[in-house]
């Protein structure tokens, strides 16, 4: 017996390191892009972990539901897909790493092509297993340096508790509209939506439509609805030049000063009766259930403080996946996950809290400087490429090779040159720095 119990214990301390990842538990809030890439990743190295998820699917927003407000269970509807979506971003900067989209997709894929990719990489990697379907995570907090995870049953309200050392937070910041709440709403006697609850261009035929915001949203709902409405007025401030040659029905507007019964009023003092109104005005990061000892501080449009866009600095076995603004979102996540799983394999060490929050203080000192908002601490833009090679200098992951961003900067270009034929070129990968565009053939 003494023998055995000497023998167990030396295997204990050869390979106590191994073992000790594999008694690591990790929750994964979500199972959209965030949550099936890290399950893969995960997975991968044996370590282990669960995914909750809210619904009976997994794919996020990207998986079309004509309902809005609440699905067949009385929860929120999560999904803004819209029927005619495309992607706005080219096929190669919408890779999950190791699993390339199908070559016989468009350049930019529609929402349902692009779907049954994340459903099959799911199962590719088979992951599907390790959802709990249904099971709606209502709290998370810090206690004894532990994370108690509280979640409900959606269909029999059973209520469980367990434990976890680390927490991936990947339930997305797309599903809780933020509204502009204008003056004179309450009087306006047309329809008023926000694109969360846009599906199809229908109801808007022949009608006088505003739509609100000049982003990715508002620019490609604004179009869809100007070919079949009887006018499309475009209130927004966006510094973006477009040079497209817009239809005769479209009509440009400054900011909404105030509404009344028929239509709105502009800062200009223009006014224009409307008869409908859709909101393409963003989303407000919504975690309810975390908790004051998350420490994290959690506002309509900015959360912090995090390291490398994503690591809770006060609590750094928590990660949140997802934040970065002006970016290829899909590749950024794939490299947020394996950046997570190196971290909680042991590949690597964080700095210090008060390292990580010195550079976070001067990044946040950098934005008050030059007078922009506090969100801004979430947009990469020119930075999309630095972002990939920090993450693979401190972890030791792969690098997103930098034609990715090339790429994008690409397409930004043709955006703005025409946001009706961007989507007609198609981009092929050469190697790490150099790619090919071309005009594909129509059918």
């Amino acid at each position: 017996m003494g023998i055995i119990y000497v023998f167990f214990v030396l295997l204990q301390i050869s390979y106590g390191f191994s073992a000790n990842i594999k008694t690591k538990r990790v929750c994964i809030i979500g199972a959209g892009i965030s949550g099936i890439s890290s399950a893969r990743y995960l997975k991968e190295e044996g370590i282990n972990f669960t995914v909750f998820e809210a619904t009976r699917y997994l794919g996020g927003t990207w998986r079309y539901d004509p309902r809005v407000g609440t699905d067949e269970n009385g929860l929120p509807l999560h999904t803004s897909m819209y029927k005619d979506l495309r992607t706005n971003l080219p096929k190669p900067t919408m890779v999950l790493g190791g699993y390339p989209l199908p070559k016989s997709l468009p350049s930019f894929p529609s929402w349902k092509d692009y779907y049954r990719y994340i459903q099959d990489y799911a199962e590719h990697f088979d992951v599907v297993k390790y959802i709990k379907f249904l099971h709606n995570v209502i709290l998370v907090s810090r206690k004894d340096d532990t994370w108690k995870v509280k979640y409900e049953h959606v269909i029999t309200k059973e209520v469980f508790e367990e434990e976890f050392d680390y927490v991936i937070v990947g339930n997305g910041h797309c599903s809780k509209p933020k509204m502009p709440n204008i003056p004179g709403e309450n009087l306006f006697k047309g329809t008023i939506i926000h694109s969360h609850d846009y599906r199809v261009t229908d109801p808007y035929k022949d009608r006088r439509v505003l739509v609100v915001g000049g982003g990715p949203s508002g620019m490609d709902i604004g179009l869809n609805v100007a070919e079949i409405s009887r006018s499309l007025i475009h209130s927004r401030h966006s510094r973006v030049k477009f040079r497209t040659q817009f239809p005769s029905n479209y009509v440009e507007k400054p900011d909404i000063k105030e509404f009344n019964e028929t239509g709105a009023i502009f800062v200009d003092g223009t006014f224009e009766e409307v008869d409908d109104v859709i909101y393409c005005t963003g989303f407000e990061y919504n975690y309810p259930f975390l908790d004051e000892t998350s420490g994290l501080t959690i506002k309509p449009k900015v959360l912090y403080p995090l390291h490398r866009h994503m690591v809770n600095i006060r609590q750094p076995t928590m990660v949140i996946f997802g934040l970065t603004i002006r970016a290829c979102l899909v590749v950024a996540i794939d490299a947020q996950a394996r950046y997570a799983t190196a971290l909680i394999k042991g590949n690597f060490t964080l700095p210090s809290e008060a390292e990580m929050m010195r550079e976070w203080e001067k990044q946040m000192a950098h934005i008050s400087k030059h007078k922009l908002p506090s969100s801004h601490i979430h947009v990469l833009a020119q930075k999309e490429d630095e972002y990939y090679a920090t993450l693979s200098a401190d972890s030791g992951i792969y690098r997103v090779p930098p034609v990715i961003y090339y790429i994008r900067a690409k397409d930004n270009e043709a955006k703005l040159e025409n946001l009706y034929t961007y989507r007609d070129y198609e981009y092929k990968v050469i190697d790490d720095h150099t790619f090919t565009r071309r005009l594909q053939r129509k059918s």
